[in-house]
């Protein structure tokens, strides 16, 4: 390994970088560095040699062409310890470059910007930054590599301790960031210009993906089976993989799949809301004036399956909410929510014995405007993987048609929009009652229909009377709604485009109740 005598800087992202410059400075290195980084050095007291000095050679075509040069990457590349390649470095007057600090040009957020040009994009992509990073992690025994700058401070402790020097052991690991992050850049490249051909409808013809390991988990689904949580770079969507756990031990494998269920119907709702999650299916759902009304709704939805479950709100949890959830009977494992209030923290862990075990989340605020629509679900079976656009629709009110005689009342069409909106996040075949918007009965997942029917209607038990039913899917038969008539339900919604819808209607009209089509499917595996 070579102590360090030289350093190469061009930076995009200039976070740090004087600081650190100066610091290696201090430690007697000298700096080579490219236009606008170079620029921002000398502004700033830090002595710089030019690339352009360095290399003999001007950068030319507008910046395109600069760090592509012998004097660059052969001293990059020459081995310390080869006898021949000193030799020729001496004879070429190429000077080794001991250390490469650089991150590219802003590929990514430059094509996330509204209306972007494909000439723009191209513009930035990176080329001689990527070449000099590879170059350096290649021969990383003998040159430090630097791409990341929440390193600066920690390199520079390490050169201070060290002599300007770094164990073997930490050039591999700075290495193997850089062959990571050139790596990213060149599939996000790659898969923004093959969503470009319009005859692939916007899925690249190569699946790329990039997750960062976000933390291991004890285990997966079962403890037989071992498990880690990956997470996207630069998500802004509030969600489970950026949410802040401000307390409780770690979340495991099946708490963060019922915590982003809980999370993604409760962004639906306008109103103070709260979600009960068991085993991915809402058992509970209510919105109301406030959030500590809408959790004791939502929980006495089925209080027996709300036992241990996932609590999802769409607000700040305050005191009244903390004091409800901690109410005698109720047991909650793990609690998502835009804020919690000092006090609100207080009563929630200390409260109730198991408040020592509770998981505590928050997101940050929740809005429509933070959604990435673009984004695409993904499920991946053996040997493959699907994607699909995410299913960000309810309905469209204007695309709504009565087919029964009777009309739904203005209540009615209240509840029937929340009991649609839930039977979109239960698992098909999907059955939802509610009744003041609150769930009163579920039934999911149920190979036939009517036992889904069967099963919410026992949930409700005497609230499906004057309840509304929502269907996440058409029925096949009307014996759906001669169930649902029978045991008091005064409307129902569903997408209809059943061969047999003229027969569900008749059923409709026959036991005096309303039916609402919204032509859309929700299905959920």
């Amino acid at each position: 390994m070579a102590k360090l005598e030289r350093a190469l800087i061009s930076v995009s992202d200039k976070t740090g970088i004087v600081e650190f410059a100066r610091e290696l400075q201090h430690l007697g290195v000298e700096i080579i560095s490219t236009g606008g980084t170079a620029k921002s050095l000398k502004e700033n007291g830090i002595r710089v040699v030019e690339i352009s000095e360095h290399t003999g050679f001007p950068e030319i075509m507008d910046g395109r062409v600069k760090t592509l040069h012998p004097k660059v990457h052969g001293g990059l590349l020459g081995l310390r310890d080869n006898e021949t390649h000193k030799k020729q470095m001496k004879e070429l007057g190429i000077k080794p470059i001991d250390m490469v600090v650089v991150n590219l040009y802003p590929f990514e957020k430059t094509i996330a910007k509204k209306g972007v040009s494909l000439e723009e994009a191209i513009e930035n992509i990176d080329i001689g930054g990527p070449s000099m990073i590879r170059s350096a992690s290649k021969n990383y025994k003998h040159v430090i590599v630097v791409v990341n700058p929440q390193r600066y401070q920690f390199i520079i402790g390490e050169l201070k301790a060290n002599h300007n020097d770094l164990s073997e052991k930490m050039r591999f690991e700075l290495a193997i960031e850089a062959f990571r992050m050139t790596g990213r850049y060149d599939r996000i490249i790659a898969n923004y210009l093959d969503s470009l051909d319009k005859e692939k409808g916007g899925y690249p013809t190569t699946l790329s993906l990039d997750y960062i390991k976000r933390q291991p988990l004890r285990y997966g689904e079962n403890p037989h089976q071992t498990a880690a949580f990956y997470g996207e770079e630069n998500i802004t969507e509030p969600c489970v993989s950026n949410a802040q756990q401000i307390y409780g031990k770690e979340l495991s494998y099946n708490n963060i799949i019922d915590l982003n269920a809980a999370l993604e119907l409760v962004k639906e709702f306008e109103r103070p809301s709260a979600i009960v999650i068991k085993h991915t299916n809402p058992c509970g759902a209510a919105s109301a004036n406030t959030l500590s009304e809408a959790f004791m709704k939502a929980y006495n939805g089925d209080s027996v399956s709300a036992f241990g479950c996932i609590l999802g709100l769409n607000r700040a949890v305050d005191v009244a909410t903390a004091d409800a959830i901690t109410g005698p009977g109720h047991f909650v494992e793990a609690i998502i929510a835009p804020d919690f209030e000092p006090k609100a923290v207080e009563i929630l862990t200390t409260k109730r014995k198991w408040g020592s075990g509770l998981r505590l989340l928050k997101t940050g605020e929740l809005s429509a405007k933070l959604i990435d629509a673009s984004a695409c679900d993904m499920k991946r079976v053996v040997g493959g993987m699907l994607l699909q656009g995410r299913d960000l629709s309810v309905y469209d009110p204007a695309n709504l048609k009565v087919v029964s005689k009777k009309k739904p009342s203005d209540g009615e069409m209240a509840d029937l929009r929340f009991a649609f909106i839930v039977c979109k996040h239960v698992k098909s075949n999907s059955i939802v009652f509610v009744k003041d918007e609150m769930v009163v009965g579920v039934g999911a997942g149920q190979m036939s229909r009517i036992d889904s029917t069967e099963i919410a209607i026992k949930k409700a038990g005497n609230r499906v009377k004057g309840a509304v039913m929502a269907s996440d899917a058409f029925f096949p038969f009307r014996d759906n709604v001669d169930t649902a008539a029978k045991a008091g339900v005064m409307a129902i919604i569903q997408p209809g485009g059943s061969n047999k819808d003229e027969e569900s209607i008749a059923a409709a009209d026959e036991h005096g109740i309303a039916m609402v089509f919204t032509g859309q499917r929700h299905f959920r595996h």
